[in-house]
């Protein structure tokens, strides 16, 4: 197997983060990644917003459960849906900045935003804009990720053909 499918199949969220801010070459290299992300129709109906504010990122935990790894990232990406934009676009670009922070040393954690009023208040985003996900992200704090996940179903349990349970 080549090397960019060995690092889709080890993708991992990482939940526990080094305290030490992000390089900036770093997160604008995740950034430049996410651009690039492919979209429906090239629409590109998306924006990022990042928040490194301690004060800021407590804020934008009231708009989520489980939302630790925000609380202790350097970092977090908030994913904005743009008017027209799709919400399954919104879910390739998550990966792409998870798997552009794995290939240069980042650990990241997606998260979803439950109450997406609070977060349209917490971020200032316009009406008719929308931000449901973020992602955490920064170094991966000493020993995170070391524990072996629980792995997947096998794929004759997920693949049907031609119509569902066949």
């Amino acid at each position: 197997m080549n090397e960019t499918y060995t690092d889709i199949l080890s993708l991992r969220a990482i939940r526990t983060f080094d305290e030490r801010a992000i390089d900036p070459a770093d997160l604008d290299a995740v950034l430049e990644a996410a651009r690039w992300t492919g979209s429906s129709k090239n629409r590109q109906n998306w924006s990022f917003i990042v928040i490194d504010d301690q004060e800021q990122k407590d804020r934008i935990c009231a708009s989520g459960d489980f939302m630790t790894p925000v609380r202790n990232a350097p970092a977090v990406i908030c994913l904005v849906q743009e008017l027209e934009g799709y919400e399954f676009d919104t879910g390739r670009l998550a990966q792409n900045i998870m798997l552009a922070a794995d290939a240069i040393g980042l650990a990241s954690c997606p998260v979803t935003l439950h109450r997406e009023d609070v977060a349209a208040n917490v971020l200032g985003l316009p009406d008719g804009i929308r931000c449901r996900y973020a992602i955490a992200i920064g170094y991966p704090a000493p020993g995170a990720g070391a524990t072996k996940m629980g792995g997947r179903k096998p794929t004759g349990d997920l693949v049907y053909r031609n119509r569902y349970g066949q």
